[in-house]
């Protein structure tokens, strides 16, 4: 590096990091600083060329850190960048371009020597690294200044107290991108880390003060999406054939780390990587959840989950209680807007189902919200498009959605808004459609797609419980989508008799040989009962709560009424089919008296006319169960960001659905 533009290639030879990573010690009122720091090279735009930058740098890496506590560069490095940051609002104000560029440059380097440090060796020798200073071979002075608070205490302002300029952009996310890497301790340890320096530095001491104003900032540049400056107004210097240096690089070291958080999902297509139209938005929200789900430390709380939990609408005027730490107030009006416009990322979809399942304020603000659609209908695409996304992202946004279907409010209003032309859905031509209808065609779809591919019981059972949380407030059911709930059903009811049918032949085989093992049938059988019964009360909730609002269904169970013929008298299903088989006998006799050669159109009128004229005493009362979040397992894993999660989730699950 140094005054000239480098290649990545050229990093190994470079002098200037020989001489950083070498014997000799480097006074930090050396000018070698000065010619170290004024380097530009093009930017890495792939994961491929990223790869390229840790190869390169790797060996002045492992250089530093064997040299490091006899020459304390490192600690020189990191004081040059520390005295520089305390003039960086003052450079900023007066438009300081080569100053400011200075300064990242030295928080860039820091960060590339802090991602190697924390791959190979322990947070132990990590902490001794920030404290070795110049002095003779084998000595420790045990008084040294903590500069790893500092730098994190350091980071913390910059991001929340430096102006957002063109000139203060980059510098901004590789503050922000310094903090993830930080915070990739705990994906070097199998056991769950409560007493790591993450823990000691960011929720006690000095760092602690930052935490609600630092959450602020994070949300507020993940809601303003802020661009990239034009390149004319880069700080750095330009190369004809690339931009500055920090886009690529800061995108991709907290992208990376991100992937390693979530794996990608066990058995799942990778995520492609979007074109980020706005680092600074994707670093600060990947901060944010990286923060959020920090494990509590043996004797303090998670203080950025609180203030997570605790925040207020900006139009909130009633006090905070006192017992409320680190508390703040944000405008949900714009925070519910970048929510809906983000969720082709898992990441914002993560930050959605943070704060619907933790925090009161949100979700209480979300429900009571005149335009859900714009919510849910990036939460069905997800759903929708399901064989071609990461299974954590098909996972939350289900979760999403059965938060949402707790709430009766939720449950009435989405058959009250009308959708046009919904282009996305390819199976049928949807050219007028209630958003809870298409709620449930797109649901029902998930759980056609999970029978056929990968069968998972979990996921299975959690698309049942939205539908019925749904079941009681069903309104004015779409045909079609009418149509799909008795499918699905006649679906189960094929598998239930393959099932059955297969016992039975194995049953009789056994007869005849005593040393062939014989499958477990039996457990199949009531798994897949199991799954038929919730869908017969859901049909039953629907019918017992609104019959008079679903000709559609009604319709839909007479024209299939063959399906349930042989559950009537099963000793499984007998006290659940009571109302459904009331219903099939009772506008069975009127069609029956209305004559033969009916239109579609009658039907239903002869429908819409028994409705009314059915008692509805004589329906039982349904008595489904509201399934509140259901997902523990989900949320218990996702909420440690744990690297082996899906695993996790899937060995405490229930095991796989064979259907």
């Amino acid at each position: 590096m140094g005054s000239n533009s480098s290649r990545i290639g050229d990093l190994p030879k470079n002098e200037y990091l020989k001489k950083l990573s070498g014997t000799e010690s480097v006074s930090e009122n050396d000018p070698f600083w000065n010619q170290l720091l004024s380097f530009s090279f093009p930017a890495p735009t792939s994961s491929t060329e990223l790869k390229l930058l840790e190869e390169a740098t790797v060996s002045v890496c492992r250089s530093l850190v064997v040299n490091n506590p006899r020459t304390g560069n490192l600690g020189a490095l990191i004081k040059v960048f520390l005295s520089r940051t305390k003039e960086l609002k003052l450079s900023a104000e007066c438009q300081n371009h080569i100053f400011i560029w200075q300064t990242h440059n030295a928080l860039f380097i820091i960060c590339c020597l802090l991602k190697v440090f924390i791959c190979e060796m322990s947070e132990e020798e990590l902490q001794l690294h920030f404290t070795y200073e110049e002095k003779s071979p084998g000595s420790y002075s045990s008084d040294s200044e903590d500069l790893l608070e500092e730098l994190l205490c350091c980071l913390m302002q910059l991001i929340t107290d430096i102006p957002l300029l063109d000139i203060t952009y980059e510098i901004s996310v590789e503050a922000v991108s310094t903090m993830v890497v930080f915070l990739s301790c705990q994906l070097f340890h199998k056991e769950v880390l409560r007493q790591s320096i993450s823990h000691k530095y960011l929720m006690r001491g000095r760092c602690l003060p930052y935490t609600s104003k630092l959450v602020k900032t994070l949300l507020y540049n993940f809601i303003r999406q802020e661009k990239p400056p034009p390149p004319g107004a880069h700080v750095l210097p330009q190369q004809s054939d690339g931009g500055g240096l920090l886009y690529g690089l800061a995108s991709g070291v907290a992208t990376g780390l991100w992937t390693v958080f979530t794996l990608g999902g066990v058995g799942s297509k990778a995520a492609a990587t979007p074109e980020l139209s706005s680092p600074l938005a994707n670093q600060s929200l990947l901060l944010l959840l990286v923060l959020a789900n920090l494990t509590d430390a043996a004797d303090t709380p998670n203080p950025y989950r609180q203030a997570i939990m605790s925040f207020k609408n900006t139009q909130d005027s009633s006090p905070f209680p006192s017992s409320i730490p680190h508390a703040f107030q944000i405008n949900f009006n714009s925070l519910y807007t970048a929510l809906c416009e983000q969720q082709t990322s898992d990441q914002a979809t993560l930050l959605l189902y943070t704060l619907l399942h933790q925090n009161s304020n949100v979700r209480t603000y979300m429900l009571a919200r005149t335009d859900m659609e714009n919510l849910v209908l990036p939460i069905l695409e997800i759903l929708y498009h399901v064989e071609e996304r990461n299974s954590h992202h098909v996972y939350m946004a289900l979760i999403i959605l059965l938060i949402l279907t707790e709430d009766d409010g939720f449950n009435r209003s989405i058959h009250e808004v009308i959708l046009k032309n919904i282009t996305w859905y390819s199976e049928r031509v949807l050219t007028e459609i209630s958003l809870g209808s298409l709620l449930i065609l797109v649901v029902i779809r998930t759980i056609q797609y999970n029978m056929t591919r990968t069968r998972d019981k979990y996921l299975h059972t959690n698309c049942l419980a939205a539908l019925a949380n749904m079941s009681a407030q069903f309104r004015s059911l779409h045909q079609y989508a009418a149509q799909r709930i008795i499918s699905l059903f006649s679906l189960l009811s094929k598998k239930h008799n393959k099932v059955l049918e297969q016992a039975t032949q194995s049953l009789r085989g056994s007869l005849s040989s005593n040393d062939v093992p014989l499958p477990d049938y039996a457990q199949d059988l009531n798994v897949i009962e199991e799954v038929i019964r919730m869908m017969l009360e859901i049909i039953n909730s629907c019918l017992t709560n609104s019959l008079h609002h679903n000709p559609n269904l009604v319709y839909a169970l007479l024209y299939k009424r063959d399906l349930f013929e042989q559950f009537r008298t099963h000793p499984s299903f007998q006290d659940i089919m009571q109302n459904i088989d009331l219903v099939i006998t009772f506008f069975s006799s009127r069609l029956l008296q209305a004559g033969a050669e009916l239109s579609v159109e009658r039907v239903l009128e002869i429908i819409k006319q028994g409705a009314v004229a059915l008692p509805k005493d004589r329906l039982k009362l349904s008595r489904l169960l509201r399934h509140t979040r259901g997902a523990h397992i989900f949320e218990n894993v996702y909420l440690n960001l744990q690297p082996c999660w899906l695993s996790v989730a899937r060995q405490n699950s229930l095991g796989p659905l064979d259907i």
